[in-house]
């Protein structure tokens, strides 16, 4: 029996869009890309106009099969992957692999590109009834990226390898995003404290609650932050306080006004998942794509912030229902997108359906419920009134001498803080204050500090500033950061990113060799340029030799002239076989430390991040002077591919684990 195909790149998707359609459609997965560049070369042609070979990886090769039957047994075939470049090129790919764009004329089999942004009943029907044709110009911007990510990896790495060690690689984009961090360690590094002093009084009228004020003038003069400079200071200006009466001379309000903020893009929803979530980058994209292909949000790789018309009146209409008209912007907020060329026919990360409460979906999933909800309540927020707030500031005269400042905010109407924030969240009271007011010392405080370095980059803030130079894309962010992170370039402290060794070795050479790689300028110009090509104003094969032939012309007349950069580490210990001194290298599986004897002394021992070493202890904690409840072995701290655990020491012949809690104990898969 013939019927319509519908091709995607994953079962989940599938599964969603054969809920909207009929029982003549069959709906298949091309699990992502069918075709790429091999890995054992190049794959791209540099004497003939830049073009790749592409080749079809051992695991999509069955799956080509399948798809190649399956249309050929089609009256039609509708591609319905992803709706952006890369989403273009899959299409375009499978499109070549299962013969639908090389068929013999008048063989043909009829095919047509769908795309939908949200994975609703009526945006698939939608957009089958109306099929397009491939967009060549966003396959060639998908291609043209691809290429020149190749070129520059596959012309750099072995400078890497060789001048370094093997293994490292060097990126358009990863390199840019080291360099960010190595620049701001180096920033931080520098960096020279300096001490200064704070004087605060707690204060009291009458039988209110205590306020604080902080010191701000000493005779006329205003006291900027690192006015007081030492304890002596600071306690000489205490001595003169302490006896002083406390008058209030002065009382501002000030009605202010906050407006919601733009619904999600890609970016700033991995900047709030961060924040609010604790997530990297990478898990935030993972659980989005669940809530996408499930059909709960919108595509979730976007620059844009534009919702469409229907869907903010449906949010209007939402926000008046449950909450009321006074809840309601007066008019529909219309928000634009800064983004230079963003997608604007793309809309933000949405629910599909705002009317539909996060309590109300029953997502089993507890990340998809905390991400849904964290989408749902920007969204709604959105179109909500402006919260308001009454601003107070009072000044306080200490004696003659001194001047104190207090503030205080108080909410009068909580508007789109009722759902995206606690409407009380950064309130701070202050009593009624009246001038003359005679004020009563409640204590007075001088407190030290030292001014701070600039903090190191989390993943979100270096997505941000990436951003904001107009480097990557919604696509590239959540990559680049695990990239950057799997190499070892960078680790992870307290949730903040800090350079490594390797990370400072692989910057400064290409920094000092190939500057033009790493220049943000540079970087962001081949972003517009892969813009310019998508929108069908430049060649792609012109922006290719455009960045290809000056770095092949660069590695012709420097690569041998680059030193081998020294890329051990040196630590104060001995080896405990010789004596001699202990460095830490690198190998294929990461650092180790090793004897620097070699190859007359071997001594190595596995080298243990901070978080590695509280897992080991942890984990011999556990196991120490346990036997093992099946076969009564003493149990051993363990370390696998997820990090150390707890196991029989009579491993292989018993299986038995335990996670490094020592209350999870089960066997393991043998």
């Amino acid at each position: 029996m013939a019927y319509k195909l519908v091709i995607v790149e994953s079962p989940a998707k599938g599964r969603t869009i054969e809920k909207y359609l009929g029982s003549d459609y069959r709906v298949l997965a091309s699990f992502g890309h069918v075709r790429d560049l091999p890995k054992g070369s190049m794959g791209v042609d540099t004497k003939k106009d830049y073009a790749p070979t592409y080749v079809t990886p051992p695991k999509a090769k069955k799956i080509v099969s399948t798809l190649k039957k399956a249309v050929a047994e089609a009256d039609k075939v509708f591609l319905a992957t992803d709706p952006d470049r890369e989403g273009e090129a899959i299409a375009w790919h499978v499109a070549q692999s299962v013969g639908l764009g090389g068929a013999k004329k008048g063989k043909e089999k009829e095919y047509g590109r769908v795309a939908f942004h949200s994975i609703t009943k009526e945006e698939v029907q939608n957009a089958i009834g109306k099929p397009r044709a491939i967009d060549v110009n966003l396959v060639n911007a998908q291609q043209a990226r691809r290429v020149i990510d190749r070129l520059v990896g596959y012309s750099l790495s072995p400078i890497l390898w060789k001048k370094i060690y093997k293994g490292l690689s060097a990126g358009r984009v990863q390199s840019v995003a080291v360099r960010l961090v190595v620049e701001r360690e180096r920033e931080r590094d520098a960096f020279k404290a300096e001490e200064y002093w704070t004087i605060e009084a707690d204060l009291k009228k009458g039988k209110s609650a205590p306020f604080t004020a902080i010191l701000t003038k000493v005779d006329g003069k205003a006291i900027e932050k690192l006015s007081i400079k030492s304890e002596k200071e600071a306690q000489a200006i205490i001595s003169g306080l302490e006896r002083a009466s406390y008058t209030v001379v002065d009382v501002a309000t000030k009605e202010s006004k906050r407006q919601p903020y733009a619904p999600f893009t890609t970016s700033t929803l991995q900047q709030e998942a961060s924040s609010k979530l604790g997530w990297s980058a990478r898990q935030t994209m993972q659980v989005a794509q669940r809530l996408y292909e499930a059909g709960k949000i919108t595509y979730m790789r976007t620059d844009s912030v534009f919702i469409n018309p229907a869907t903010i009146s449906a949010i209007r209409k939402y926000i008046q229902t449950t909450l009321g008209k006074e809840y309601l912007a007066s008019g529909a907020r219309i928000y634009k997108t800064k983004t230079k060329k963003a997608q604007e026919a793309h809309e933000a990360i949405r629910p599909s359906y705002p009317k539909n409460h996060p309590d109300s979906l029953g997502l089993s999933d507890a990340k998809e419920q905390k991400l849904y909800r964290l989408i749902w309540q920007r969204t709604i927020a959105s179109q909500m009134a402006d919260a308001k707030y009454l601003n107070t500031t009072a000044q306080i005269a200490a004696g003659k001498n001194y001047i104190f400042s207090a503030s205080g905010i108080k909410v009068l109407f909580a508007g789109w803080r009722k759902i995206y924030n606690n409407a009380t969240e950064g309130e701070k009271l202050l009593p009624e204050l009246q001038v003359k007011d005679i004020l009563d010392l409640v204590k007075l405080r001088h407190e030290q500090h030292f001014t701070q370095p600039p903090a190191r980059y989390s993943e979100a803030t270096l997505i941000k500033a990436l951003e904001e130079r107009g480097i990557g894309r919604p696509s590239t962010y959540a990559p680049t950061m695990a990239t950057i992170l799997d190499r070892g370039y960078v680790v992870k402290e307290a949730g903040r990113l800090k350079p490594e060794q390797v990370g400072f070795l692989v910057n400064d050479l290409l920094l000092a060799n190939f500057p033009e790689i790493i220049d943000y300028d540079f970087t962001a110009k081949i972003e517009n340029e892969l813009d310019d090509i998508a929108d069908g104003s430049r060649k792609w094969t012109e922006v290719v030799a455009n960045t290809y032939l000056p770095l092949e012309k660069q590695i012709a007349t420097k690569a041998d002239k680059i030193e081998r950069v020294k890329s051990e580490e040196e630590t104060d210990e001995k080896c405990p076989q010789c004596s001699k001194p202990i460095v830490i290298k690198r190998g294929k599986y990461g650092k180790f430390y090793a004897c620097t004897g070699f190859p007359e002394c071997r001594y190595t021992r596995p080298f243990l991040t901070e978080q590695q070493q509280k897992q080991k202890d942890k984990a011999e904690a556990v196991a120490r002077a346990k036997k093992c409840p099946e076969c009564q072995s003493l149990l051993v701290a363990r370390q696998g591919r997820f990090g150390w655990f707890v196991g029989c020491g009579s491993y292989p012949k018993c299986k038995y684990i335990e996670n490094i809690k020592g209350n999870v104990a089960k066997k393991a898969k043998a």
